[in-house]
């Protein structure tokens, strides 16, 4: 990345400058800008002007014995000192060329490093409780833990996406579902039912009922008893149904999973006694009122929490601690967790859980996404999962397409508010971010065709004489080229698709511009035309490598 290998180059040189006796040595991080015009260069930096008090200098002396100082290197083509001492950096056009042949030699394989290479990440992500369809609430966890483990994977990590099946005997929910299925399955019947207070009332339980009699027949389902039992009986027959219909909805999204685990494992594999017995050993734990309780009191929390209640049920914080045994117990070096903002004041019990086990809570990485609202006509799209009145992810897939979908649950920061906007979802213009950048994509595979159709060849195009590129905005979209492996990376480190979808309407945006400047098929000037041709041909497939990390199509045509 131009920036950082800039930053390093400035470092050398304050360090030659020190020993030179020309500066003083001092410990001033070093910041990059990008100028506010393309004139003035490609970066600036304001350390001379950061340094010259130390330095007893007027800030532009010690710019220019910055300078002075910068080792030789393809990077840089000139240095100016703007204003009271500003050094603004032009990078060489040899430089950027460069990156345009990267582009066009390694393909799909542009962006990608080996920096977590060796490292065996899981991400566990979506994860609702199996009481019904995904909504539009829990939704955004879908497309963003899925790009994050695209991100991951470009960076050299070994990934595998998990979901977790909530369906421990003690989840009360889960049983309350079984129980409103039950009630269903007994009105179907024809037979007495009620459907319990609190319980799930939506069409989709209705559906629900039905495909269970078709699977499994009235006399089976019929047996089942109206009790606590029964209803946890049925509530794992559902789970079949129900986890059907997740899965079917998450791959029309492009989501597949490697592992879906089910929670009730931990009960019958013995991992959660076996947890609760290693934290006796380690006196960590207390009776009280007939429940179990953990120290974490003595490990940053706020309070100490129960474990197992009077009544012998587990609760969540019990089957996430054993549940955090059985992933590292499967090789995994770092896990991260992608919960939903009702989940966030768990953290920090998980986290004092851990190390009141023993187990280093920086093995475990939490990221809450906030709430994604529907609004439409201006007005939010209220909705009550219990009530049945809910917009499900597969409806929303189905009125706007997967590739909107995505990108617009993408489109913000995971821990900023998200309002998905139904009536720009809708709209095929550039008003619609993820139009515009389709376009850009399917337009420049235009401009491709176009030029074979009229002769030119589009092969082998990193054989071009890109020495050719010097046009201003020829020069912004090699920068593009030049910078991908670095936000690549930087996006990855962070956890922040968001910046992928940033970028790709930016890179889109200066496509537009420089294709409005730049005649790029020219029979006149067919070497001209050749290194524009490689130049464009770079760019879709840097836009194309953006798409695909968002779980995005990349069309030829619209």
């Amino acid at each position: 990345m131009a920036d950082q290998q800039l930053t390093d180059l400035i470092a050398q040189a304050l360090r030659a400058c020190a020993d030179a006796g020309t500066l003083p040595a001092c410990e001033i991080e070093i910041a990059l800008e990008q100028p506010p015009k393309p004139e003035m260069g490609d970066f600036s930096c304001n350390i001379a002007l950061r340094m010259s008090g130390e330095a007893q200098m007027k800030p532009r002396d010690v710019a220019q014995a910055i300078i002075d100082a910068l080792p030789a290197c393809g990077l840089v083509d000139r240095c100016e000192i703007a204003g009271p001492g500003f050094i603004n950096f032009h990078l060489s056009p040899t430089w950027l060329q460069d990156a345009v042949r990267d582009v066009l030699l390694l393909g799909e394989r542009y962006g990608t490093s080996t920096a977590g290479a060796g490292t065996k990440v899981q991400v566990e992500f979506v994860s609702a409780n199996p009481v019904g369809p995904l909504h539009v609430g829990n939704a955004r966890g879908g497309p963003y833990g899925d790009a994050v483990a695209n991100l991951l994977e470009a960076a050299g990590h070994e990934v595998e996406r998990e979901y977790l099946l909530n369906d421990g005997p003690d989840n009360t929910q889960f049983v309350l579902f079984g129980a409103s299925v039950q009630a269903r399955v007994r009105e179907i019947l024809g037979r007495e039912f009620e459907i319990p207070e609190n319980g799930y009332r939506g069409e989709y339980v209705i559906d629900f009922a039905r495909a269970l009699l078709e699977r499994h027949g009235a006399e089976k389902l019929g047996a089942i008893p109206n009790d606590p039992s029964g209803h946890d009986e049925m509530a794992l027959l559902a789970e079949e149904v129900v986890v059907e219909h997740i899965r079917e909805t998450l791959a029309m999204l492009g989501i597949e999973y490697q592992s879906w685990f089910s929670e009730r494992k931990l009960f019958e594999a013995g991992t959660v006694g076996a947890k609760i017995e290693d934290l006796r050993r380690r006196g960590v734990v207390y009776e009280k009122d007939g429940a179990l309780w953990l120290r974490t009191t003595d490990f940053g929390d706020e309070e100490d929490r129960v474990l197992v209640r009077s009544n012998g049920a587990k609760t969540y914080l019990m089957t996430d601690l054993a549940y955090v045994d059985d992933k590292l117990a499967r090789g995994f070096d770092h896990c991260i967790y992608v919960w939903g903002p009702d989940h966030a004041a768990q953290v920090p019990s998980v986290k004092a859980g851990m190390a009141a086990a023993g187990v280093d809570p920086a093995v475990t990485e939490f990221i809450i996404h906030q709430i994604v609202r529907l609004t439409e006509g201006g007005e939010i799209v209220k909705m009550s999962k219990r009530a049945g009145k809910i917009v499900t992810l597969r409806q929303l897939i189905e009125e706007v397409g997967a590739d909107v979908t995505r990108f617009f649950l993408l489109s913000r920061s995971v821990d900023a508010h998200l309002d998905f906007d139904l009536d720009l979802a809708r709209k095929e213009s550039e008003e619609n971010p993820v139009y515009y950048v389709q376009y850009a994509h399917a337009r420049i595979s235009s401009i491709l065709r176009e030029a074979r159709a009229k002769g030119l060849s589009t092969e082998d195009l990193h054989e071009a004489d890109l020495s050719l590129l010097q046009h201003a905005d020829e020069m912004r979209l090699m920068r593009w080229m030049a910078d991908y492996p670095g936000e690549v990376l930087d996006a990855a480190m962070r956890r922040a698709p968001h910046r992928i979808a940033h970028l790709s309407r930016d890179l889109a945006a200066t496509f537009h511009q420089f294709y409005g400047t730049c005649r790029v098929i020219d029979l006149e000037a067919p070497e001209l035309s050749r290194a524009r041709l490689a130049l464009v041909s770079a760019a879709r497939t840097v836009l194309a490598n953006m798409l695909g990390l968002l779980g995005i199509s990349a069309p030829e045509t619209m």
